[in-house]
């Protein structure tokens, strides 16, 4: 594909041995250390949108330009705020002066504490249209997608210098933008140019990196769900989309295996790789499913039930982690489970029509406060006759379905201690979540998003209490 450009910095010391070598056997061909450059490359070559990624120790200086490669002749604007300025918005700010690029004003949010708002949009579509420059989203999450979603708006095309490896969404189309106090997801296209300076990426908080391992981790489960809609028939996996979000999440769990013994650039440098090849294979299918699974239901209906109760907030990747721990858990039983001898007429009797499943989505979700997105149920309700085919193929390849989730998921155990060590929390009551709300939680969130996930595999088949019943109670893993 034309105009990709493509500049990953290498370890010098790895270099230098490799020159080594090649001076002593002529005919040595020697191959990257790094397996992630070939992956990102292809991801390149495959998605539609960014056309560029930068990525390296010291290179910030490189982004005027990155900037003229991709934009020629064009002005720019950088958008940050003022935590996001402070750690690179100058810099870029100045860069772009030493090159001779005209720049309008910075726009730079003064809150400290910006969040992903549409009225933060509506504010920089109004700058946008006062001018022709392509904007610079200097900042991470908020900046990116508050950026991306305006210049769609306006119908332009940006350009992103991340601060933090806090998420997978710097190269993912869309926009994760709340509205009437609702995260949702609106379609528009990525960055055209990315630039990743590690050294500014290691002086962000630490607990925007665990966030970042976090997105990384939570690509276990949300396959393992992706898994099950294909073979149900729900939503087929897109090959080249799961090689892409695959392939960053088996190198996040390398990272807590040798982060001890790799140095600090290194480790975030693979970090931002699997981050970036989670955003591009969003990219690609032009929806978050490769990334996001019934992990990021919980967490993100938390994130909600704290909004609208005004109670503390927590962060994305400390409520995500508890998400990924509860279905790591749930999932033990649904492996677990006799699926194949599956009482198919049974279940079908037992399934309510259409108004009665609106009733309990209504009942579910009004327990605990939250009268929202029963859209969201509805659209997702599926007749009788359409259970029976759906558990059909269940009960038939069952055994199939349970030896790919096998060698999909890692065991409880296992995820808890990867991230302790990451520097996760691991028990609800760090986040402020009691066991008895997690447990309701289970009962809420798939009706609160059309997505298949492994939540209305219990829903349909009947067993959502069993596997609860083996999670929560005494000696259990939560006993309540």
């Amino acid at each position: 594909m034309e105009n990709i450009e493509i500049s990953i910095e290498f370890n010098p010391e790895i270099i230098q041995r490799i020159y080594s070598i090649i001076k002593e056997d002529p005919d040595y061909k020697p191959k990257p250390y790094r397996r992630g450059m070939l992956r990102i490359e292809q991801a390149l070559e495959a998605t539609s949108d960014t056309r560029a990624l930068r990525l390296g120790d010291g290179i910030l200086e490189e982004v005027a330009d990155l900037f003229a490669k991709q934009f020629p002749r064009r002005k720019a604007i950088i958008v940050a705020d003022t935590n996001t300025y402070a750690a690179a918005g100058k810099r870029v700010e100045e860069a772009l002066r030493k090159a001779g690029i005209e720049q309008e004003s910075p726009f730079i949010f003064e809150s400290s504490t910006l969040h992903a708002e549409y009225s933060c949009v509506t504010e920089l579509v109004e700058c946008f249209k006062k001018c022709e420059a392509i904007p610079i989203a200097v900042g991470s999450g908020t900046i990116n997608d508050l950026t991306k979603l305006a210049s769609h708006l306006v119908g332009k095309r940006y350009m992103c210098v991340a601060t933090a490896a806090s998420m997978d969404g710097y190269t993912a189309y869309g926009a994760s933008i709340r509205t009437n106090d609702i995260k949702q997801l609106f379609p528009c296209v990525a960055p055209q140019a990315v630039l990743v300076d590690t050294d500014v990426i290691l002086q962000s908080p630490t607990k925007m990196t665990t966030s970042g391992y976090a997105d990384l981790l939570a690509k276990m489960t949300a396959g393992a769900d992706w898994i099950i809609a294909d073979w149900l028939g729900v939503e087929p996996i897109d090959e080249k989309a799961w090689k892409i979000t695959q392939s960053g999440f088996h190198e996040a769990l390398l990272l807590t295996e040798k982060a001890s013994v790799q140095d600090e650039h290194t480790t975030i440098a693979k970090l931002m790789e699997g981050l970036m090849l989670g955003g591009f294979a969003m990219q690609l299918v032009k929806t978050n499913r490769p990334a996001s699974g019934a992990e990021h239901l919980l967490s993100n209906f938390w994130e909600l039930e704290r909004r609208i109760k005004k109670t503390k907030a927590v962060s994305h990747g400390d409520l995500l982690s508890i998400g990924i721990l509860a279905i790591t858990a749930f999932y033990e039983w649904v492996v677990n489970a006799p699926l194949e001898d599956l009482d198919i007429q049974k279940c079908c009797a037992n399934w309510p029509d259409a108004e009665a499943y609106e009733r309990q989505a209504k009942e579910a979700i009004s327990e605990i406060g939250l009268n929202v997105c029963i859209q969201e149920a509805k659209a997702k309700y599926i007749s009788r006759e359409q259970l029976g085919i759906q558990l059909q193929q269940l009960k038939e390849y069952w055994p199939e379905i349970r030896e790919r989730l096998s060698q999909q998921l890692i065991p409880y155990k296992e995820m808890k201690a990867k991230m302790k060590q990451i520097g996760l929390p691991t028990n609800p009551e760090e986040v402020g979540i009691s066991r008895s709300h997690l447990r309701q939680t289970f009962l809420c969130t798939q009706y609160m998003n059309r997505r298949f996930t492994v939540l209305d595999l219990a829903l349909r088949t009947g067993y959502m209490n069993t596997w609860l019943n083996g999670l929560f109670g005494k000696g259990k893993i939560w006993e309540i």
